[in-house]
């Protein structure tokens, strides 16, 4: 009979095999670097709970044919702490044998001692999984945005994964962008392109900062959500090293946005590389100031080469984008569940600071490189 348990550090061999082989769709054993990191990630991370772990599904054989990964995440609710959960990570292998071991293993998670479960990446299957055991979908949190600078490049960086010889036509891409975009008035707005000269946000300041920097700015600038997380010891610390880690989406950047009275109203996270489409960790800005800190983003991105930007929405920035020619797509649910309906009413009303930092986006897992 199979049975469902918590992860052993003995387990990690296999589930890091089984994440090749579902997500990777790579046959081969996996590289140390990847079992290494899994180890690191689920057991031995800052912030991990010892009652709040990732399950394993083992069939009648003995065998693990399931795994559900989880991070614990501290949380505060109008001064009252929380233990959260992040259910990320929800393979099974077997399904024609035993087709319901996916569900069981949510369910386990649900029925786990956290206050509070979500996850930011569920797909339609996963979504109906926690829709039936009483989850509920939150579809303010649920959409990615996506921000065109440089029409030819951003088109060449979308066809190149599918067409390898795009890349070849890339010197008449950006000529035609370069042409395109002086034609452009500064500030104009349109859903092809951004001005050369920018989105005209003079009375504000862009500064890189380290990745230190960027964690002593987000208890600040995440102050005003009732719900929000309360990062464990060198938690919040560990997840920005962990984030920086993606060289596939190129350089890492932090930056912080400050008005000409000197007050820091906002900051980004973002990757670049010239000439593809940026992957936009973490916005974050005061309340009224998330227009001018979205366009010195995309300003900041632009000068950096990029051809777009991507990144997933949060509702406080949804007001903000609407007008800024963002467009929206739905890759992926953000779905919570509670006993506690006071916590589900309170991401009802987008009380809750949840995605990217505080969610799935920053691992390695996404986008990071093994070999």
């Amino acid at each position: 009979m199979s049975s469902i348990r918590p992860l052993e550090p003995a387990d990690i061999p296999a589930i890091a095999g089984m994440f090749q082989r579902v997500f990777c769709k790579d046959q081969t054993e996996p590289p140390a670097a990847l079992v290494d990191y899994m180890r690191q990630l689920y057991l031995d991370a800052p912030g991990c709970d010892r009652e709040i772990r990732p399950l394993v599904h083992v069939n009648g054989d003995g065998r693990i044919s399931g795994f559900v990964g989880v991070n614990a995440l501290p949380m505060t609710f109008n001064g009252r702490r929380l233990r959260a959960a992040i259910c990320g990570s929800l393979m099974a292998e077997d399904r024609e044998s035993d087709p319901m071991a996916g569900a069981r293993l949510l369910k386990a998670f649900l029925a786990g001692p956290q206050d509070l479960s979500f996850s930011e990446t569920a797909s339609e299957v996963s979504t109906q999984m926690w829709t039936k055991l009483r989850g509920i979908v939150l579809p303010q949190y649920s959409l990615d945005w996506v921000r065109v600078i440089r029409p030819s490049t951003f088109t060449l960086s979308v066809a190149e994964h599918r067409i390898k010889l795009a890349r070849l036509i890339n010197p008449l891409a950006h000529a035609f962008d370069r042409f395109y975009r002086n034609r452009m008035g500064r500030g104009e707005r349109r859903w092809s392109a951004v001005p050369e000269s920018g989105t005209g946000q003079a009375n504000f300041r862009v500064g890189e900062i380290d990745r230190s920097g960027f964690a002593d700015l987000v208890g600040p600038l995440t102050a005003q959500f009732p719900l929000r997380p309360d990062w464990a010891e060198g938690q919040l610390d560990n997840i920005l090293a962990d984030a920086v880690q993606k060289p596939d989406q190129g350089d890492a950047i932090f930056a912080s946005v400050t008005a000409r009275t000197g007050t820091v109203v906002g900051a980004f996270a973002y990757h670049a590389r010239s000439g593809d489409i940026g992957r936009v960790l973490q916005i974050l800005a005061l309340p009224g100031q998330a227009g001018p800190v979205i366009d010195c983003l995309i300003d900041h991105a632009a000068a950096r080469g990029v051809a777009g930007l991507r990144g997933r929405t949060q509702p406080a920035l949804l007001e903000a984008m609407l007008g800024r020619r963002i467009a929206f797509v739905h890759m992926a649910s953000t779905v919570v569940h509670s006993r506690d309906d006071e916590l589900v009413q309170a991401f009802r009303h987008s009380q809750g600071f949840i995605n990217g930092l505080a969610g799935e986006h920053w691992s390695r897992l996404m986008g990071g490189r093994f070999d």
